[in-house]
This record gives C-alpha cells, sequence and structure tokens, in this order.
C-alpha cells in the first residue's frame, strides 16, 4: 500500500510543496519550488501534469504504523492539527539531505568531467599549434 502527503509551505522567498511517499520501501521526499503562492486549482494541475517527473529521494525507513480504523472525529482532529503545523518532518528532511547530496555528488563528476576534457581539448591545441609551427622546417 503507497500514501502520499503534499504540503505547501512558505519558505522565504518562495512558496514550495513538499511530497512525501510512504510504500513499502519506506519514505520517500521530493521538493518543489512554486514561487509565488500557488492555488488549490494551480496545485492539482501541477500534480496532474508533473507527477511522473517527480525525482524522489531514496528511501528512508519508517516505522511500520499499525492498520486500524480510526474515529472520523479523530481522523478530522488530526487533519486540522497537521494543517496547523508548520515546517518539514523529519524523516523527509533525511530524505531530501540524501538527495541533495546525491545531486551534489553527480554535480561534482560531471563538473570535473567537463574540466578535464577542456584541458584535454586545449593541450591538444597547443599540441597542433607547436606541430604547425615546425612543418616548415
Amino acid at each position: 500500500m503507497t500514501t502520499g502527503s503534499l504540503t505547501v509551505l512558505f519558505e522565504d522567498p518562495f512558496w514550495i510543496g513538499l511530497f512525501e511517499m510512504i510504500d513499502k520501501q519506506g519514505l520517500r521526499a521530493c521538493k518543489v519550488t512554486f514561487g509565488a503562492e500557488p492555488t488549490e486549482k494551480e496545485v492539482m494541475e501541477f500534480i496532474d501534469k508533473n507527477w511522473n517527473c517527480l525525482q524522489f529521494s531514496q528511501a528512508v525507513e519508517v516505522p511500520a504504523e499499525s492498520e486500524r480504523k480510526s474515529n472520523p472525529k479523530r481522523q478530522l482532529r488530526e487533519a486540522k492539527k497537521q494543517m496547523q503545523s508548520k515546517g518539514i518532518g523529519t524523516k523527509s528532511q533525511q530524505a531530501l539531505k540524501i538527495q541533495q547530496k546525491q545531486n551534489k555528488t553527480e554535480r561534482k563528476l560531471r563538473s570535473k568531467a567537463e574540466r578535464e576534457a577542456e584541458k584535454q581539448r586545449q593541450f591538444d591545441l597547443r599540441q597542433a599549434k607547436k606541430k604547425e609551427k615546425h612543418k616548415g622546417h
């Protein structure tokens, strides 16, 4: 069973959406920047259009919750409490940190490869220039 939630909150200077998905692998999170405060309609359209494109972090283990029916009034109270609470859950923060580290290492590897390729290109140009100078002799 997969459950998901979306929390829209203001992180100065932008509005962000925090998608959380809990499945058998664990909790995975994805952070999306909206810019201006999105309306409910804009959020739903974003989910419809971009759900498949979202890049969720690696799963973080979450303790299993017991499957039991809860009182509808209790569910309403809990939903209201969640609406009042601000910020990101710790597990979500961990998942986002992991994703951030992965992106950072990928970016470092990519930029290093680009630097090396540029260095090699400059070297090859210098070698070609040297050969060109010595051709006439």
